[in-house]
């Protein structure tokens, strides 16, 4: 126990006197014939010796029982108790309850170093999470879900006191409350007691405090399953490859191995249940991307639990159209008489930036909706002129709810197109925006399409996301078919479908929203009469757009919502359709006779007007989101650089990660297609059905060059005429064989030269090879290929303002996406091996950050524990993190082609301390542009750091020559010329 008062004590380290009473009621009498007064001295004196808790928080009996070692140094002696040797230290390493795991939950969350930990005045994770983690529902096992708990809570407020965290009061609740419901899907009390009767009767005698207590602390965990979607049994009998572990006590029961590894392996929980199958939905998917829970398993039993809740979450339910239509009129028509009181005001001077054209026909409700969205979404100067198309309903009294319009009213209703005509004389602004009555526009939709159609003069008309009252897609941009018909590109998708969600070239868009050049429509007469009232008037428009010689342009970053036949009945819609179809293509046979066949199979190439761009397909291992770094930063440049080029890209992930949409479209230019949801199986069919539409195939990285090898071959005659580019990235054999030598692992009998030969092997189906330095070039040579070409990487110097005083700390910044991978191997020797040295070199109060992707499977817990660590992870914007460090290290001993991370501390203005490796393979002289020392000598390597760290001299030299050096290596126009030189020299 810690004798000085006045320092914070742990929560689990506290005796609690009235618990313990409570907890062993036999105590009082005991205490009595002892003549002991005081409750904590009775427990030290005998308590702890029965295998007395000294509170809620900590379980002696268990402790004793899951660390045999210590139970063997209490009988021993060396410890009065579990508890003693928790207090003594134990509680570093060692859980002190069975319902909270110490490791896992340092392992959960990197930024609980034990550096950040001693500063924040906590003594281990245990102790952060009774204070901090349970109010902020951080996980401190999986077994004890704080919003399950929080729905037990609300059953039986009387239980749970407000001045206690969940997790507290949880703990002492009497077992009849304790067992009435969950606390985590991988448990159901309710079912255990049903299935297990006599563990009640076990509960009664007191041997256990409630159903989670026997299952989580009995004797024979083989032999009880925890809930009806898991068993014991068949999950021994499905994976006999984990008998031996189970025998050998690794793993308690196979329900350990499966809640730790199996449920995320794809693993089943018994033999009617395919967890591998009912991962691969997509909303299970995009569910599990965003923690909203943590394994597919405790999704399916969410889902068996509460199959409503359940069921909409999976997108089982679907909204009714004709009932969300029915709200989007209610809602418009709730708003009208704070509209009508407030009186919308479109006056302005001058000439405006924008004229709208609104052709309504009753429906005062909507069209106030859709103005006050339009006067919502942009404060510029508009001129409104609005049509009234002999309206009998309120809508004949507009002018007295809105201001500063122009109001063209008609006695009959002269039809959309006549009345837009109309409209069109009085317009007064470089640009027209037809728009519906029944719409509303999404944040900064004119704003984006006014920017969109003022970015390039050959730009005609822009037009919108469509989406319909039930949320799916009405259109994201339209294709004509070669009859005439047209078809509302993946219309009734998601609207966040990547596929939806890039700028190109269409056939057509909707004038439900589409904005024109005013000029432009001038020439054309607007609308053309032959298709009055209304349908394919906007078709043909933008058919005479394009003959014109100018663009339509698609832009999905222009969102509106869309109550589909609104304004009109849908039959009557329908019918005026198919007679105007027939119009429109007796009217334009020179235009249909080039579009594509009326087919959906058609519609990816349909979906786009081809013009001089050529179309690339980028393949990785994933997308290249920027965050991940390894090699994927150079990835994205490479695709942002094909489309700043004028190429049309699309990115295909080999691997199947879950991503969300604020994950990928900020990481990308908007004209590129990114397909976040296929993967290498889908891949065959993915070309197949593109055939033709792509002019380049560029595979980043040799290993998926080889994964694809056997599915290229066969689909060949579906791949593109320019051929492949293999972009190496690295080339790996010297990587390889470093990595056997620091590690002193046994080599294959291969040469070098015979590594590098089958590393190279799928080469030969290329084009062009790529490689990042000229070091990887020559060795390319060396295999036998000559055609091959060097691309580096593109950095833009961008030095943080500090000064050397301003700074301090030590910064490493890598992606850990596996144990043992270089980054990896780098940090367990810098941690291990390198800062000791600095102890007593520079301060105690020096600390070494760790930012970067951080991988799920990578444990942090080793380097947590250092007492100068401090782990960050990701970090979006890297600024401020390099401005306040003083030294980079990047102590990589094993690595292959151009160290990215160098590079970029440099152009950040950080000095560095590298290995001799990286030195040679960045080509930079050591006390010039940074200082370098050898992977194997920590001493060394401790000693740079120790000099950078204090000479601001050196410091600020080595600054100037790396950030000079940046300039002239890394510029984004040579990287942005060699790239263009390397395609050119494949696409004809």
């Amino acid at each position: 126990m810690l004798s000085d008062t006045n320092i914070r004590q742990p929560s689990w380290r506290i005796f609690d006197a009235d618990w313990y009473i409570l907890r062993y009621p036999e105590a009082e009498e005991w205490m009595k014939k002892e003549g002991i007064n005081d409750a904590q001295e009775f427990y030290h004196q005998f308590g702890q010796k029965y295998g007395h808790s000294p509170n809620r928080y900590f379980d002696e009996v268990w402790y004793l029982s899951f660390y045999p070692d210590v139970h063997k140094s209490v009988i021993e002696g060396s410890y009065e108790s579990g508890f003693d040797h928790y207090c003594s230290g134990g509680y570093v390493h060692n859980s002190g309850h069975w319902l909270f795991d110490e490791l896992a939950y340092r392992r959960r969350y990197h930024e609980l170093t034990q550096r950040y930990l001693e500063e924040q005045g906590f003594l281990n994770g245990y102790d952060h999470y009774l204070e901090v983690g349970s109010k902020r529902n951080y996980i401190g096992h999986r077994f004890f879900d704080l919003e399950l708990c929080r729905n037990l809570a609300l059953h039986f407020p009387d239980y749970f006191k407000p001045h206690d965290n969940l997790f507290a009061s949880w703990l002492v609740l009497p077992a009849s409350v304790a067992n009435a419901g969950r606390v985590s899907w991988y448990f159901d009390p309710v079912w255990y007691l049903n299935r297990y009767p006599s563990v009640q009767k076990e509960i009664d005698e007191g041997r256990y405090s409630c159903a989670l207590h026997h299952y989580m602390t009995n004797g024979r965990a083989r032999h009880y399953d925890p809930l009806e979607f898991f068993s014991e049994d068949e999950y021994a009998e499905l994976y006999p490859d984990l008998r031996g572990a189970l025998d050998q006590g690794v793993f308690r029961n196979g329900y350990d191995h499966f809640v730790r590894f199996g449920a995320n392996e794809g693993r089943s929980p018994g033999k009617n249940l395919n967890i591998d199958a009912y991962k691969s939905r997509p909303q299970v998917r995009r569910d599990l991307h965003n923690k909203l829970f943590d394994t597919p398993f405790t999704h399916y039993v969410a889902g068996r639990v509460t199959p409503d809740s359940q069921a909409a979450l999976a997108g089982v339910v679907e909204l009714d159209e004709v009932q969300a239509k029915v709200v989007f009129e209610r809602e418009a028509e709730a708003q009208l008489p704070m509209l009508v009181r407030r009186r919308l005001d479109f006056t302005y001077s001058g000439l405006p930036e924008m004229s709208v054209i609104m052709v309504l026909y009753n429906k005062i409700a909507l069209t106030m909706q859709a103005l006050a969205s339009l006067r919502a979404n942009y404060s510029g100067a508009i001129q409104v002129i609005i049509v009234d198309s002999g309206s009998h309903d309120q809508s004949r009294q507009l002018a007295q709810f809105v201001r500063g319009v122009k109001l063209l009213r008609y006695r009959y209703n002269i039809g959309y197109l006549e009345g837009c005509n109309a409209g069109l004389a009085e317009v007064e602004a470089p640009f027209v925006l037809y728009l519906n009555n029944d719409i509303r526009l999404a944040p900064d939709a004119v704003r984006l399409a006014l920017k969109r159609i003022r970015s390039e003069a050959s730009i005609g008309a822009v037009g919108a996301k469509i989406i319909r009252t039930n949320m799916h897609l009405q259109e994201a941009g339209s294709v004509v078919w070669r009859d005439g018909s047209t078809y509302g590109y993946q219309r009734d998708a998601d609207p966040n479908l990547p596929e939806a969600n890039f700028i190109r070239d269409v056939d057509y868009c909707s004038a439900a929203f589409i904005v024109v050049r005013s000029s432009l429509l001038r020439r054309l007469g607007g609308y053309d009469p032959r298709f009055r009232p209304a349908y394919f008037e906007d078709v043909d428009l933008c058919v005479r757009i394009i003959k014109a010689g100018f663009r339509v342009v698609y832009d999905p970053t222009v969102v509106i919502e869309h109550l589909e036949f609104g304004s009109s009945g849908a039959s009557g819609s329908l019918a005026l359709m198919q007679a105007n179809l027939k119009a429109f293509a007796r009217a334009h046979p020179d235009f249909l006779r080039h579009q594509q066949p009326h087919h959906l199979r058609n519609a990816v190439h349909a979906r786009e007007r081809r013009r001089d761009e050529k179309r690339i397909l980028c393949i990785e291992d994933r997308l290249p989101l920027r965050r991940l770094g390894s090699g994927y930063v150079r990835s994205n440049d490479v695709v942002r650089e094909m489309a700043a080029l004028g190429y049309r890209v699309t990115v295909f992930p080999m691997l199947s990660r879950e991503q969300s949409v604020l994950d990928i479209f900020g990481d990308f230019p908007d004209t590129v297609e990114l397909l976040p949801d296929l993967h290498v199986a889908d891949f065959a069919e993915f070309i197949q059905e593109r055939a033709g539409y792509y002019d380049l195939l560029w595979v980043g990285r040799t290993h998926n060059m080889a994964r694809l090898l056997p599915i290229l071959n066969e689909t060949s005659r579906y791949l593109p005429a320019g051929g492949a580019v293999l972009d190496t990235e690295v080339i790996a054999t010297p990587r390889t064989l470093g990595r056997l030598d620091v590690l002193d692992l046994p080599r294959s009998g291969q040469s070098f030269d015979e590594m590098l030969q089958e590393e190279l092997d799928v080469a030969h189906f290329c084009q062009r090879i790529v490689t990042v330095t000229e070091n990887d070039a020559s060795l390319v040579r060396r295999a036998g290929y000559d055609n091959v070409s060097v691309l580096g990487h593109e950095m833009r110097p961008k030095p943080t303002p500090a000064g050397f005083e301003e700074r301090r700390d030590i910064l490493f910044l890598g992606a850990l996406h596996d144990v043992g991978a270089p980054n990896h191997d780098s940090l367990e020797w810098f941690v291990e091996e390198v800062l000791p040295h600095l102890d007593g070199v520079l301060p105690d109060d020096v600390k070494f950050t760790i930012a970067g992707f951080i991988s799920s499977s990578v444990d942090m817990s080793p380097f947590a524990l250092h007492p100068r660590v401090d782990i960050v992870g990701s970090v979006h914007d890297l600024g401020p993190l390099f401005d306040r460090h003083r030294v980079f290290v990047a102590p990589t001993r094993f690595a292959g082609g151009l160290p990215f991370k160098v590079q970029e501390a440099a152009s950040l203005g950080v000095p560095m301390v590298v290995t001799s490796l990286l030195a040679s393979q960045v080509g930079w002289e050591n006390g010039k542009q940074l200082l370098h020392a050898s992977g194997d000598d920590a001493k060394s390597f401790a000693d740079a750091i120790a000099r950078l760290y204090q000479d601001g001299e050196l410091w600020t030299r080595l600054r100037n020559e790396a950030l000079s050096s940046i300039r002239e290596e890394c510029s984004p126009a040579k990287f942005r010329r060699d790239l263009d030189q390397i395609i050119q020299t494949c696409i004809v």
